[in-house]
């Protein structure tokens, strides 16, 4: 972990090359083939299958997954994905294969593109790097923050799909970067200019949201995570890979790097500094997720008098379905709905070149 007060500005290119027989492997989520019912339905399935991700008794997760989530959520979850849909495809694997590509000129050595779910898959990743002459692989899961459902189910793949191709010796994983000084000044460059250029009464960071069970499952004294409101204010050994924590620590880093103040501060704020909040999206089924949630947030907001607000979400790197779809066309029309004027969202990183460096800087690091 990088300490969010040694947060720098780097601004050159990045280093030098890695060794020639090195390769890199991005792994993202995953999304459908195509914006039908059908593609939607088997992208759903493999997904919420996955013990990581629902983490419940097997048979309670299967009825749950074809009796409950399939058959009604389907063809909301396609309408959505039509919604967002481009030509070239799913915005998700579009900018995934443009950042592939840029990526692999940056650094020097073979990159693929893998997904958890669907395709492209690890295994032809990896069957494409042996093709290439690759004997040493540094996997790289595309999310900022430590979560069963993401990095750890990411990385338990990678060496079981990997580790038998390459030996076990020659896997390389790059830990979550949720404060890696080249992460925050990539997110920084990219959102600062939008916030300045709209004037927001307050700034919104929409991390996704993930269940609170699974964040307390990772505080291995079984004292700290939810035991008080402050339990994420610092980053401390008990609470080192809690999602929830990891995320208000990225958010105290971008506050300092762009000079945000948060929105309950007593703190006297000068001219152009902004307030902002945290909140957490996507949120799933009836338990406690984390919180406070994005979109009730947004109404309670609209409704106390608060007309423009500006929304990024740190926890991707990618705009996909939660980003474009449940927050530049859901939230927004929440917000107008409840007395807004204007939700300004923000895109992510995607395949921007102030990422590309930034990435590959935190790859070299790792190697």
């Amino acid at each position: 972990m990088i300490p969010s007060e040694n947060i720098s500005n780097p601004d050159s290119k990045a280093g030098p090359s890695l060794a020639p027989n090195t390769g890199v492997v991005l792994m993202n989520v995953g999304t459908p083939e195509a914006p039908t019912k059908p593609a939607v339905r088997r992208y759903l399935r493999e997904f919420l299958s996955d013990p990581y991700v629902i983490d419940i008794n097997p048979i309670a997760r299967f009825l749950l997954v074809h009796c409950v989530i399939l058959p009604f959520r389907t063809g909301k979850s396609t309408k959505a994905y039509q919604s967002i849909w481009t030509e070239e495809g799913s915005p998700l694997l579009v900018h995934g294969r443009n950042l592939t590509e840029r990526l692999e000129k940056a650094l020097g050595v073979p990159v693929e593109l893998a997904m958890r779910y669907q395709s492209p898959s690890l295994e032809t990743a990896s069957a494409q790097l042996l093709e290439r002459g690759v004997e040493k692989v540094i996997g790289v899961p595309l999310f900022p923050h430590f979560a069963k459902a993401t990095w750890e189910s990411s990385a338990d793949v990678a060496h079981e799909i990997m580790g038998p191709l390459f030996g076990e010796e020659n896997i390389r994983l790059v830990q979550p970067f949720y404060e890696h000084p080249d992460f925050i000044h990539a997110v920084t460059e990219i959102t600062q200019e939008t916030i300045a250029d709209f004037d927001p009464e307050l700034v919104m960071m929409s991390f996704h949201g993930l269940p609170m069970n699974q964040c307390m499952e990772t505080d291995k004294t079984g004292s700290h995570c939810g035991r008080s409101d402050n339990c994420c204010d610092a980053i401390v050994e008990a609470n080192s890979n809690c999602y929830r924590a990891q995320c208000f620590a990225t958010a105290r880093a971008l506050a300092q790097s762009m000079n945000l103040v948060e929105a309950n501060s007593e703190e006297q704020r000068e001219p152009g500094q902004y307030p902002y909040e945290v909140a957490f999206q996507s949120r799933l089924g009836r338990t406690q997720w984390t919180e406070p949630y994005t979109e009730p947030r947004l109404e309670q907001l609209a409704e106390s008098g608060v007309r423009r607000v500006a929304v990024f979400c740190p926890s991707f790197v990618a705009d996909c379905i939660e980003t474009i779809a449940e927050i530049e066309d859901c939230a927004a029309d929440t917000f107008k709905a409840h007395g807004g004027e204007e939700l300004r969202f923000i895109p992510c990183l995607n395949d921007t070149d102030v990422w590309v460096q930034a990435l590959a800087r935190i790859i070299q690091d790792s190697a």
